[in-house]
């Protein structure tokens, strides 16, 4: 029970309603609580007084209500306008108030004061303007603060769709360049006369296509599962090369489990294909490894092919390649600085592309 009660609270108090009453409750309850300390040691008849103070407190909740509204109508208005029609509001506030004081003040201790008629009223409207200016600052220091909140979360939500945007693109910038070379291997070996091949490599890439329509491009994926989109490629690009391509995994521990963007290694493995294993006679082999070190993902795609020249190395993830210039923005717009990606020639021959992103898992 006591813990609905405290469920059923807190849901009210995240509505900006409800802690709006709270702070306007709290805040008159300690204004009748102080004026009533204050005031207690010097009246004589505690019931009437305590009444007295009851309407006071009534009639300032009311006024700052009705100030409330007016704030709101000179929300939109220019700041200018805003600030004066906000201190006239006061004001007008104020005077009512005071007014409401000072008239019970005088129905229920008579004019024993010395004090001229016209200071005490100055003084009743200087002490309520003082009053209700404080509630004013108050209300509207919130509302700024809630204001820029909201434009805050305004601000991150358009840069996260932006970010999802940016992402999205990169992500299908992918396939129309990987769909070009498979169709292009398809005419050479029809041209070829190689019709059940050229068959079996079009079913091979609708299952690949079908496969990556129906993942969505900002999610990521276990490496497992990323493996097993690779495989699909791979079976296409094997129709392509027969036994002049191999493939070799390592994927060790809880590297399986590791979140990965989708589609990440199938443009490395294509530049693999492309300038390590096409290049040589006989073919070559693709490795792929991975595994978890000190809470990072670290993973190596590499080929025993003739390798780059140094200079070509640095360009490698910012010169034209698509896919692989688009594998380093995609890691860049998720990861930031947490990503690391490195191009290294083999000592034994070929290229290793070596990625470094934080070890997640589902």
């Amino acid at each position: 029970m006591g813990n609905n009660a405290f469920h059923w609270l807190s849901e009210r108090l995240a509505m900006q309603h409800w802690q709006y009453w709270a702070l306007q409750l709290s805040g008159w309850g300690g204004y009748t609580l102080l004026t009533f300390v204050g005031s207690f040691f010097w009246v004589k008849d505690h019931w009437l007084h305590t009444g007295y103070i009851a309407v006071a407190t009534a009639s300032g909740v009311l006024l700052s209500e009705a100030m409330r509204r007016g704030f709101r109508r000179l929300w939109d208005k220019p700041p200018a306008s805003r600030l004066f029609g906000s201190l006239v509001v006061v004001i007008l506030a104020a005077a009512l108030w005071a007014a409401i004081k000072f008239g019970g003040s005088l129905w229920l201790y008579g004019k024993e004061s010395d004090e001229h008629p016209a200071v005490l009223a100055i003084y009743w409207f200087s002490y309520s303007f003082l009053i209700l200016m404080t509630w004013a600052a108050l209300y509207y220091g919130i509302k700024y603060y809630q204001a820029s909140l909201t434009q805050q979360e305004k601000a991150l939500r358009a840069e996260s769709m932006a970010h999802q945007a940016q992402l999205k693109m990169l992500r299908y910038q992918l396939n129309p360049h990987f769909l070009f070379n498979t169709l292009n291997a398809i005419s050479t070996l029809i041209l070829d006369n190689q019709g059940r091949t050229a068959n079996d490599m079009v079913t091979r890439l609708s299952q690949f296509l079908r496969h990556s329509l129906d993942n969505d491009p900002m999610q990521k994926v276990t490496l497992a599962k990323e493996v097993e989109a690779l495989m699909l490629y791979l079976d296409i690009e094997k129709v392509r090369f027969a036994d002049r391509l191999g493939v070799n995994l390592d994927l060790e521990g809880d590297s399986p489990r590791a979140l990965v963007p989708s589609l990440l290694l199938q443009p490395l493995v294509e530049n693999a294909i492309k300038y390590g294993i096409s290049q040589r006679e006989w073919g070559g082999e693709i490795m792929i490894k991975a595994r978890v070190f000190a809470g990072e993902l670290l993973l190596e795609v590499s080929d025993n092919g003739p390798g780059m020249p140094e200079e070509d190395l640095a360009k490698l993830g910012s010169g034209s390649g698509v896919g692989i210039r688009n594998t380093c923005e995609r890691l860049r717009a998720l990861y930031g600085d947490e990503q690391k990606v490195r191009f290294r020639n083999r000592p034994e021959g070929g290229l290793a592309v070596h990625l470094r992103i934080p070890f997640e898992q589902e």
